[in-house]
């Protein structure tokens, strides 16, 4: 399928061109036609040489991968945590063409000022600063001109590839065609700036109201929906600074900075556990370009165009295994891991639980503070993958957005422990999944189901009397699984029979030909009998064969 990719069009060729220069071997030969063999992974740093080179989707291609440790070794996963594509900006004549488009207005009778130097420029968008006719501050957010062509055209090529290495025992196992329709998805979502408009909604409503920390604290930008399309995204303008850049003068906390240090690590802990185990939907990127430290001393979350989700079901099985992180409960943690997993091979549940036990024995004699919370969550995806026990594709994004929110805590306040944060926190959930949020509603709904029940249970009993006593009570049993039991013994019994048969035949051949001589027909009779006899045994001896049943 790729052999002659020279002779293509010029996004193959650089494919093909980048590959060679950095030296892959297995990619080599691949896309020149030769036959596919295992997969063989190229160092790690030549595999973000070789993304980089290739372009904003390669380089969003390994952000993905990267958030994956059920699939690639930690060497990988450390360097593609850190990639980044140095992109330059786009001219602002190109830039201006797409506001105009996507804007019904004409552009000068909806801003008094756009600042043509760009405040930030990605593989996807650039943001510039901007002024509307009413004064508001806003940032654009504008798609890179014909990025959406690129994207598909990489898409396509993608899968090709991922075909070809299907192809393989290890491509099969990892379904690397699902994954990159997995990555397809995510990639055509940030392409679309009204589902990250709808998500930074979704979000400020969700973080608008807690008991675990005040809302009023975290500010998450207003979308100017009127303004905003599929490539054009208009928000409100936040003044302040990257949060690690912040000058922490503590206004707030009687001029104590370290106080505000650490009451900010705690406020963004606590309002994306909040995210995790309550909502079940979380902005899935909390470096700290994307952490602001805003003029009034409140925390600012933004860019919202990778977002995760996690089902009410993996949320539960994700608390109980923080805390048997936390209490160091190998056995705890594999039964949890399997529980977690979406298919898995048979597993030596011995090994499973020995390999949890010396991880997190190299951590009993620890003070809890020296514990990387976000590397053990790491390590346990590893050891799923090590069992070929297959985690649901979003815990690598869980994983990582918990290894980058530990990192910003762990920069604001050195002494901050995330076990400790975690065990009120779990408390706080499991009195809520017990009592629930509305304990008086619910108790009100369970008393009115027991008086239904008590209501109806006389009348049920009552007809289930009637049917006893009246002979007329019918039992429909339905197991599953019988049929193919069932079609194996029809199987069976009919081989058996013509078996019984064909030797009654045989035995009946015999005893005629003994009294042929005195008689010609009866040599003819035995004779056909003989024969007949002999098709049927050869008929069965065959369909066994073929059924390979014969052993």
């Amino acid at each position: 399928m790729f052999s002659g990719l020279s002779q293509t069009n010029s996004r193959q060729r650089k494919i093909v061109n980048v590959v060679l220069r950095h030296g892959w071997g297995y990619m080599r030969v691949l896309l020149l036609g030769g036959k596919a063999q295992e997969p063989s992974l190229p160092p790690p740093r030549v595999l973000c040489n070789i993304l980089v080179d290739l372009g904003p989707v390669y380089v969003k291609l390994g952000q993905l991968l990267s958030t994956r440790p059920d699939l690639l070794p930690p060497p990988y996963i450390e360097a593609l945590t850190s990639l980044q594509a140095e992109v330059p900006p786009v001219d602002w004549q190109a830039v201006e063409a797409v506001i105009r488009k996507q804007l019904q207005k004409p552009i000068e009778e909806t801003f008094a000022i756009i600042h043509r130097q760009p405040v930030a420029a990605g593989s996807i968008a650039q943001t510039h600063r901007a002024t509307l006719i009413d004064r508001r501050e806003v940032a654009l957010k504008i798609q890179r001109p014909g990025i959406d062509r690129v994207v598909e055209q990489d898409i396509r090529l993608l899968r090709g590839l991922a075909r070809l290495v299907n192809r393989t025992q290890v491509g099969r196992y990892y379904n690397l065609l699902s994954i990159v329709e997995e990555f397809a998805t995510a990639l055509r979502a940030e392409l679309n700036f009204t589902q990250e408009a709808s998500s930074t909604d979704l979000l400020r409503r969700n973080l608008s109201k807690s008991n675990w920390f005040d809302p009023q604290q975290l500010v998450l930008p207003e979308i100017y929906w009127d303004l905003t399309s599929e490539k054009l995204l208009v928000m409100e303008w936040l003044h302040g600074v990257p949060l690690l850049a912040g000058d922490f003068k503590g206004t707030n906390y009687g001029g104590d900075g370290q106080a505000e240090r650490r009451a900010i690590a705690d406020l963004i802990v606590r309002a994306y556990f909040q995210q995790f185990y309550i909502d079940g939907i979380f902005h899935a990127d909390p470096h700290p370009g994307n952490l602001f430290y805003l003029d009034s001393g409140r925390i600012a979350l933004i860019d919202f165009g990778m977002m995760g989700r996690l089902d009410p079901r993996t949320q539960q099985i994700l608390i109980e295994l923080i805390l048997a992180i936390a209490n160091l409960d190998g056995k705890r943690c594999s039964q949890l891991t399997l529980e977690l997993a979406e298919s898995t091979q048979p597993v030596n549940l011995s090994h499973l639980e020995n390999d949890f036990d010396r991880l997190l024995r190299r951590y009993y004699n620890l003070n809890l503070a020296a514990i990387n919370f976000s590397q053990l969550i790491y390590q346990v995806l590893q050891i799923a993958q090590k069992h070929q026990i297959r985690v649901p594709s979003n815990m690598g994004l869980y994983a990582k957005t918990l290894a980058n929110l530990e990192g910003v805590a762990r920069q604001l306040n050195p002494d901050f422990n995330l076990v400790e944060q975690v065990k009120p926190l779990m408390a706080d959930l499991f009195r809520q999944r017990l009592i629930g949020h509305a304990p008086l509603q619910d108790l009100l709904r369970a008393a009115l189901d027991i008086k239904t029940l008590s209501l109806d249970a006389p009348r049920q009993l009552e007809m289930l009397l009637d049917r006893v006593t009246s002979e007329t009570l019918q039992w429909n049993v339905a197991v599953r699984g019988l049929e193919p039991f069932r079609r194996t013994l029809d199987a069976v019994g009919n081989r058996l029979t013509f078996g019984i048969v064909t030797a009654a035949i045989l035995i009946g051949a015999a005893m005629i030909f003994a009294r042929a001589p005195s008689n010609p027909i009866f040599y003819w009779v035995s004779g056909s009998l003989f024969v007949a006899a002999s098709l049927i045994g050869l008929w069965l001896i065959v369909s066994m064969i073929r059924s390979g049943r014969i052993k």
